[in-house]
């Protein structure tokens, strides 16, 4: 089956049928673009280096976590 075979029987898909699979194609992205970051920043990752350098700088009180940051407008 090709991309243009998945498009077609997606078409055919009653709106609801559509709706639910949008909403399993967004979770699963959603869990691989965790999994992912997760990856990226634990022990060895290509972040990680990264992240503790900025873990560092809120320490020593040079940045704030986000969560403590400017106040949204």
């Amino acid at each position: 089956m090709d991309l243009a075979d998945i498009q077609h029987a997606i078409e055919s898909l009653s709106p609801e049928q559509q709706g639910a699979l949008l909403t399993w194609l967004a979770e699963r992205d959603r869990t691989h673009w965790d999994a992912e970051l997760d990856q990226d920043f634990s022990e060895g990752g290509p972040g990680f280096r990264l992240l503790e350098q900025v873990k560092g700088r809120i320490r020593r009180g040079e940045s704030l976590p986000m969560s403590e940051g400017r106040p949204i407008r």
